[in-house]
């Protein structure tokens, strides 16, 4: 893997599809279970500025890997430069390119979706929350 330069990593176990494990105040849900099937799912993207000045988000980067067995499990996000990926149990579960993401300053909230929002709070367990600036490997 090369330079990267956003790097996060927790362990959790439990939870239920839709509830988040680390958010941005003010800002989108870093780590979380998909909505459909509690699958590992990041929303931190390339931004994107509408003609009318508004800001949108690009597509989520969601893996196949399933959070939500009641099993502990290793959970990060990478970007490096270049790629988003998603990784459990050290094993790369997702991938795309991605040459920028949003701005990532601002309060974190741990357990939490961004904004508070009801059924965003994580009914599991979270451990060891590591946040890297540097080279980072699972």
């Amino acid at each position: 893997m090369g330079e990267a330069h956003v790097g996060i990593f927790a362990w959790i176990k439990g939870g239920a599809p839709s509830q988040v494990i680390i958010s941005q105040k003010n800002g989108v849900n870093w780590l979380m279970a998909d909505v459909d099937e509690g699958t590992l799912r990041t929303e931190l993207t390339i931004p994107a500025v509408t003609a009318r000045g508004q800001t949108i988000y690009g597509p989520p980067l969601v893996s196949s890997a399933l959070l939500t067995d009641g099993d502990w499990h290793r959970i990060g996000f990478a970007w490096d430069g270049a790629n988003r990926i998603l990784y459990t149990d050290d094993v790369e579960v997702g991938r795309d390119e991605s040459e920028n993401l949003a701005s990532s300053e601002g309060g974190l909230i741990f357990g939490a979706g961004a904004g508070l929002k009801e059924g965003s709070f994580f009914s599991g367990l979270i451990d060891d929350v590591r946040i890297y600036n540097r080279v980072v490997s699972p």
